[in-house]
C-alpha cells in the first residue's frame, strides 16, 4: 500500500508539470481513495470522474450540511397557539 503512494504522487506531480490537470486530478482522487483505506488495485481502476470536492455550504466553508429545499407541494404546518401552551385537559 505504501509503495503505491509515492509512485502515484510522482505521476500526479509529473502530470501537473505537463499541465495535464485532468490526469493530475484523477491521480489525486486515487491517492485519496488509497489513504482512505481502499484497496490499491481497486483504487487504480476506480472511476473518479463522478467524485466532487466539498463545496462551501450554508454554515461556512467545509461544512457537510447542505441547503434543504422542500418539495414543491409542501406547506408549513400551522403554528401552535401560544396562549394554550402547557395547558392540558383537566378532569
Amino acid at each position: 500500500m505504501d509503495d503505491d503512494l509515492p509512485e502515484l504522487t510522482a505521476q500526479m506531480e509529473a502530470a501537473a508539470a505537463r499541465l495535464d490537470f485532468e490526469e493530475a486530478r484523477a491521480l489525486r482522487d486515487k491517492i485519496n481513495l488509497i489513504r482512505g483505506g481502499a484497496d490499491p488495485q481497486a483504487a487504480r481502476v476506480a472511476d473518479t470522474e463522478g467524485l466532487a470536492r466539498q463545496q462551501p455550504g450554508a454554515m461556512g466553508l467545509g461544512t457537510s450540511r447542505q441547503r434543504v429545499t422542500p418539495p414543491p407541494d409542501w406547506k408549513p404546518p400551522p403554528k401552535p397557539d401560544l396562549k394554550t401552551k402547557g395547558r392540558g385537559r383537566r378532569s
